[in-house]
């Protein structure tokens, strides 16, 4: 089984995140980036999937070669290969785009991604990849079992579980649950270093969205307190001050 994983490059949260020029532009300097949470789950189980020989896992990111530490991660915790899309990623659109070009020239049985990047938490790629390479596309799932010739996966919906039989090829968008995230080890870091990994560069794509501006979340207000059994002083609260009601 070939299995191609999308992985993105996203700042810790614990990042302190400011903006600069006129609040257009997300300020660098200074800031951890990480491999995306979910993009780790997507991995750690095409790991499982293909262990003992198989089949392999290639990562690809779209993104410019300050990203190629977080590669080196995925290919230290047991990718086999990787490939770096030598572009800043505009949007969800230009990510998706770049994926399926190189996906059409090179065909997988499975293509996982997370199912959101913590940064912007957009939750596209997933159903844009399957639409642009004519494939099945399913998010947000929780389990993921492979067969021979199709897989299983398992979503939560409203007041239940869905449960589909997928026939190869096809992409899903994966959420916590799938598998535990794996923690390099010794070995796998020093591998990593030797790894292949292909810088290719990008095609061209018309952009349909333009970032404006950024904005911080308004600073938090003061907290009023009111004992439990004060119902009046609560309701007086609402319509007076925070006008609610």
């Amino acid at each position: 089984m070939k299995i191609l994983v999308c992985v993105s490059n996203v700042p810790d949260t614990t990042t302190k995140i400011t903006f600069t020029d006129n609040n257009t532009q997300f300020n660098t300097n200074g800031v951890q980036f990480i491999l995306n949470p979910y993009d780790e789950i997507a991995l750690s189980r095409a790991i499982e999937l293909t262990d003992g020989g198989k089949g392999t896992v290639t990562v690809i990111n779209v993104g410019d070669v300050s990203t190629e530490a977080t590669i080196r991660k995925a290919l230290a915790i047991g990718a086999t290969d990787a490939v770096r899309i030598n572009a800043k990623p505009h949007d969800a659109w230009f990510v998706a785009y770049q994926i399926a070009q190189y996906v059409k020239e090179n065909p997988f049985d499975l293509i996982l991604t997370g199912r959101e990047s913590i940064d912007y938490n957009g939750s596209k790629v997933a159903g844009m990849l399957g639409e642009l390479l004519d494939l099945p596309s399913v998010s947000i799932i929780k389990k993921l079992d492979a067969g021979d010739s199709d897989a299983t996966v398992e979503r939560e919906i409203e007041g239940g579980k869905e449960i589909l039989t997928i026939p190869y090829p096809f992409v899903a968008g994966t959420a916590e649950g799938v598998a535990e995230p794996k923690i390099p080890n010794m070995r796998g870091i020093m591998s990593a270093r030797t790894k292949p990994l292909t810088v290719i560069e990008p095609v061209e794509v018309k952009t349909f969205s333009e970032i404006i501006s950024y904005e911080t979340p308004a600073p938090r207000g003061q907290v009023t307190l009111v004992p439990a059994d004060d119902t009046a002083k609560l309701v007086e609260l609402l319509h007076a001050e925070a006008r609610v009601i």
